[in-house]
């Protein structure tokens, strides 16, 4: 005890110093206003300082320093006490009171309070005064709070806390607040407080709030707050919402605190507690309940005080129905920016939806819909305040569990009839008000994360009732769909992994998503996400018990094509994706399969099933229908339309004919035709998604589907086919495409064969093949042998269908190309140059290899041409081992052959090649060049003794094809010739240069006279060939440079002939040609330096006028090929 008075002792000495002045200067004027003010300052200072430390003051201590505060105030006029005086001593009071309250009596305690209010109010003795600046104002603020704020554990040490005194003193405070002579101080008070909440001096207007919560809450009577209800409530409504405030927004404390001073009075006035005691309403929780009589009668009550308003059945009716206009007027306050509002807001509307279940019951679904709302909110700490908030309302231990759950599904009801109007009324907003709505009350079904709320099972029963037999689908299920209109994307975004995966890039990443689906009446993308979400997040929570909804949708949706019908797809799917835990967005990851029950299983089984076996007929039924039977005729009543939506340009024409113009009817039903099937593709990679491992055994049915899909002229469909096959690799544990194709490729080739019957022919059966082979890649030579079969039995069946022959020849192109493409199929021949030696060569070596030469010109033993490999022998079959082998081992010799047998994909290719040779007559261009490209690509893998005999057969018919009237058949017989010339150019040499190269020159002269007076032209000083790549004459010049590169590097010429190459294409190097030519003519000029280099010099420099005399006529002034040149010579 001794350290605690030295303590107390040195308190005191330091209060006396300063409270001694001030009593001296009790006794305000002009002179000592600044030496009072510093001497305040002063004191609370210290005070300040003391209670920072946890020093308490002792009672005496206390008593001495209000004694000079109470001085000043009784010796002057408290109009007379300037502003920054009373503020300063308001301020040191406040100090006083935290300490104070424990051992203030009642006296004191209501004179300190009145002292605040009438400063606050701007009263004084005589009932009149002065108002008071924002900062004295708030100093009495503050001493009110300090007088009536609930004081804690932090007040006081641990040693020194007693709850139950500071409950007894509480009590005592506000049993006093009670009486009939203190109520009107009350009220006075509550009125400036209401006042100053409007300030906008923020200090001012928080400390307002803070203070009327605490007297709303603790000291009004239950009687007294009915009477301030309406008033308060008016108030805060305003507070909150800053009708006074120029930002649009209030702060968000502020509004917090607004909406808490509001939530108590409402509790206190109209809350089923006090109503139900007082017997306004009756609660039935039990059957006792029921025999109880309340007593309802009013005029057996008497007001036990003049400030006391009776609570009765009228007054509550009237009071409710104005309250629930308040709170429907605080809706805008969903869309605060600040979390603190949000969340005041969240508190507000579950605290008042508890307690206000009997006595408010319509504004139920409004509070309800505010914390609906406020769940789908972006802040987590709202969302998991309110979604807290209404696990609790709807927990066991809530005692208005049944009401509020009830009108939660009525809610649910409601808003997914009102979706359709919204959808046709194009409010976006409105939509995703909607949709969050609905998400926000099933995610109540399942267990949030962290929180310590159970789910409530309740909502997942009666979302499956909604979505069951008796949930009335057929009602609000066809407003729905009627207003649920797709039209097709403006642009459809293909990832790169989409083209490298058909191009059979095993490198390209296969997780491609969906393209995204445009509705006609939601514009924006936030509002068809929760779109979306609803729909997964209904079927999620219903279970199995949607797949009665599922199924109605894809009953409506299979028998058609019209909107309705995609509309009902897209419901479909999403359903699906739901009560499957699967999502077509590859961002989504797939939950547990917890929900994936057999019943469910064998219903997407079905599903399955049925999409792919009618994914012909339906089609096929639509097309043969005429456009005016695309659906029923419609009531001619229903024309005289009065009011119509239109969106865009209204484009009005006179047609004096009287007939109309053509309508966009056929053009609307092909994009419904595309989004069906895309939406069935989606069906189905949900389907995949559900059974998983489970799925290969359909793709017998399903594969067709998919792989028609990519070979849609939409690139909405075939995107869409992609990532539908993507997402069926991935679910059913394959790892590409490829590998998925490759281990079901029986299923998609008897898909095919089955549609090249005559009972069901499918011109697109064979595109599907053919992306078939293109998909599977290399690897497809496993299975090439049963693909080649069919389609040589088709083109026996359907050789007279050009549309068909083409899609089989295309197919054994593609199974020809993924052959090549296979490095282990093809052959290694030793390539024999024209010259061993690369130009120039030195003069020594010349005459050294001269000398050899003459050395051994008559030796018989020098083979006259290179070997290359066994495969073409140059003797009879057997000759050399019969010549080399004795008599005694001529009997024992069996017969054998020197040939390597033909490995399965050389005895297949030849097979196509020998086969496919009578089509190069055929009358259809596109199948001549198709053969000739095959063959091109065959040269490679061939061995010489299949190859050869074959392009011996064949060589008139390749020249004719050189004189094709299309280019591109050129263009591919040229291909063809350059890559005989590359693997076997000694085969080729008479026939390039005796047959093939006078062709070529008559097409280079054809193509200079063309280009005179060809559009496409380029313009200027010597310019050759076309501005674009693309042309015609540009591909066949390519192909003419490039099939004379092979043969300059494969097959010696004569050198007259390669003079005359030389010379003609000089044009190629001009700067002003295309820049794909000239990179081809340089590569020719390169491999014509390796035969004679010093041709090619003397062309090329005489044409840029350096050499002069007999060659000075090569000169061509108008060709810039000086660069060209630069690059040829210096390699």
């Amino acid at each position: 005890m001794e350290p605690e008075a030295k303590g107390n002792q040195s308190a005191f000495q330091r209060l006396k110093a300063v409270c001694v002045p001030l009593l001296g200067s009790s006794v305000l004027t002009p002179a000592s206003v600044p030496v009072v003010l510093k001497i305040v300052s002063q004191l609370g200072d210290i005070l300040r300082q003391m209670q920072a430390s946890g020093q308490i003051l002792a009672s005496p201590t206390i008593t001495y320093v209000f004694f000079p505060l109470s001085t000043i105030l009784r010796r002057n006029e408290l109009a007379a006490i300037p502003d920054q005086v009373l503020e300063k001593l308001l301020d040191v009071l406040a100090l006083l009171c935290d300490s104070w309250w424990w051992e203030m009596d009642v006296a004191a305690w209501e004179q300190v309070f009145m002292l605040c209010s009438a400063i606050l109010g701007g009263i004084d003795r005589k009932g009149k005064g002065k108002d008071r600046d924002d900062e004295a104002k708030v100093a009495a603020t503050s001493c009110l709070w300090s007088l009536l704020r609930e004081r804690t554990s932090q007040d006081l040490s641990a040693d020194l806390w007693d709850i139950n005194r500071a409950r007894k003193i509480t009590e005592t405070f506000k049993t006093h607040a009670h009486t009939a002579k203190f109520i009107p101080v009350l009220g006075q008070t509550l009125n400036s407080l209401l006042i100053s909440a409007e300030s906008s001096h923020l200090p001012l207007q928080r400390l307002s709030l803070r203070v009327l919560s605490a007297i709303v809450s603790r000291y009004l009577p239950d009687g007294f707050v009915p009477s301030v209800l309406p008033g308060v409530v008016s108030s805060m409504s305003k507070v909150a919402l800053g009708t006074k405030t120029s930002k649009g927004w209030a702060n968000g404390e502020i509004v917090a605190a607004a909406l808490l001073v509001m939530q108590h009075t409402i509790v206190r006035a109209v809350g089923d507690e006090v109503c139900i005691r007082e017997g306004v309403v009756r609660s039935v929780d039990i059957l006792e309940d029921l025999l109880s009589r309340p007593d309802t009668d009013s005029s057996e009550h008497t007001s036990p005080s003049p400030y006391v308003t009776q609570r009765t059945t009228s007054w509550l009716r009237g009071t409710a129905s104005q309250l629930h206009i308040a709170i429907n007027a605080l809706s805008p306050l969903v869309k605060h920016p600040t979390p603190v509002a949000l969340i005041g807001l969240a508190d507000f509307s579950a605290t008042v939806l508890s307690a206000t279940t009997l006595t408010v019951p319509q504004s139920q679904p409004l509070l309800l819909s505010y914390l609906l709302s406020l769940k789908a909110s972006p802040f987590d700490r709202v969302t998991q305040q309110s979604d807290a908030a209404l696990r609790q309302i709807l927990s066991g231990r809530s005692t208005s569990r049944h009401r509020v759950l009830q009108t939660l599904l009525q809610i649910s009801r409601e808003n997914l009839a009102a979706l359709p109007r919204f959808l046709l009324s194009h409010a976006d907003s409105k939509v995703e008000h909607v949709a969050d709505i609905l998400t926000a009350v099933c995610s109540l079904a399942t267990p949030a994360s962290g929180s310590p709320h159970p789910s409530v099972t309740a909502i997942s029963s009666g979302v499956g009732k909604l979505l069951g037999p008796h949930g009335g689908v057929e009602k609000w299920g066809w407003s729905l769909l009627s207003n649920l209109e797709f039209v097709g994307p403006p642009v459809v975004v293909t990832p790169p992994s989409a083209q490298l995966l058909l191009e059979g890039d095993p490198s390209a990443s296969h997780t491609t998503a969906f393209p995204e689906l445009t509705m006609r009446h939601v514009g924006s993308r936030s509002a068809y996400d929760a779109l979306e979400r609803m729909f997964r997040v209904l079927g999620a929570t219903a279970g199995e018990e949607c797949l009665f909804c599922v199924e109605w949708f894809v009953d409506i949706a299979l028998s058609g094509r019209s909107g309705r019908s995609v509309a009902a797809l897209w419901c479909a799917c999403r359903l699906l994706e739901g009560a499957g835990h699967v999502s077509t967005d590859p961002t989504i990851s797939s939950t547990h399969r917890a929900g994936r029950t057999r019943r469910l299983e064998r219903f997407v089984r079905d599903l399955a099933r049925r999409l792919g076996e009618t994914w012909d007929a339906m089609d096929v039924d639509l097309e043969d229908r005429p456009p005016n039977a695309a659906g029923p005729k419609s009531d001619p009543r229903e024309d005289n339309i009065l009011v119509e939506h239109v969106q865009g340009l209204v484009t009005i024409k006179a047609v004096p004919d009287g007939r109309s113009a053509p309508s966009s009817a056929s053009a609307h039903s092909a994009v419904q035709l595309v989004l069906h099937r895309v939406l069935r593709l989606q069906l189905l990679s949900v389907t995949a998604g559900i059974l998983e491992s489970r799925f290969p055994p359909l793709l017998l049915h399903t594969l067709y589907p998919v792989l028609h899909g990519l070979i849609s002229e939409s690139p909405f469909e075939s995107a869409s086919a992609l990532a539908a096959l993507n997402a069926i690799t991935i679910h059913a544990s394959f790892a590409t495409p490829a590998n998925l194709l490759l281990s079901n490729f029986d299923y998609a080739l008897d898909a095919v064969s089955r549609r090249l019957t005559r009972r069901w022919l499918d011109v697109d059966a064979t595109r599907v093949l053919v992306v078939l082979v293109r998909l599977v890649g290399r690897d497809v030579v496993q299975k090439a042998g049963d693909v080649v079969e069919e389609c040589f039995d088709r083109l026996d069946e359907y050789h007279g269908y050009e549309i068909i022959v083409d899609g089989l020849v295309e197919v054994l192109q593609e199974v020809v190309k993924a052959i090549e493409e296979d490095d282990n199929n093809r052959l290694s021949r030793e390539t024999h140059l024209p010259q061993d030696t690369p130009y120039p060569i030195e003069n020594a070596l010349q005459f050294e290899s001269f000398a050899n030469w003459l050395k051994n010109r008559n030796r018989a033993n020098i083979p006259a041409e290179p070997i290359r490999d066994s495969s073409y022998p140059r003797e009879a079959w057997g000759k050399e081992k019969e010549e080399s082998a004795g008599p005694e081992d001529a009997a024992a010799a069996s017969p054998d052959d020197d040939t390597v047998p033909e490995t399965p994909s050389q005895a297949l290719t030849h097979q196509i090649v020998s086969r496919s040779l009578y089509f190069l007559t055929h009358g259809s261009p596109q199948i001549r060049a198709r053969i000739l490209m095959l063959l091109a690509n065959a040269v490679p893998v061939l061995p010489e003794s299949a190859l050869l005999p074959s392009v011996h057969q064949a060589w008139p018919f390749i020249l004719n094809r050189l004189d094709d009237t299309e280019t591109y058949v050129v263009s591919a017989a040229a291909l063809l010739i350059a890559a005989l010339a590359t693997h076997v150019g000694d085969f080729m040499y008479r026939r390039i240069w005796d047959d093939v190269w006078p062709r070529f020159r008559e097409h280079l002269r054809r193509l200079e006279r063309a280009d005179a007076s060809n559009a496409l032209a380029r313009r200027g000083t010597g310019a050759v060939g076309t501005e674009s790549a693309y042309t015609h004459s540009h591909r066949l010049y390519r192909a003419i440079i490039q099939t004379l590169t092979a043969a300059a590097q494969g097959v010696q010429a004569q050198d007259s002939t390669n003079w005359e190459i030389i010379v003609l294409f000089r044009r190629f190097l001009h700067s002003q040609a295309h820049e794909e030519l000239q990179a081809c003519a340089r590569k020719l000029y390169d491999a014509l330096c390796r035969q004679n280099e010093d041709a090619v010099w003397l062309a090329l420099y005489a044409t840029m006028g350096l050499v002069e005399g007999p060659m000075g006529f090569l000169r061509e002034p108008k060709w810039d090929i000086e660069r060209n040149v630069r690059m040829i010579l210096q390699t």
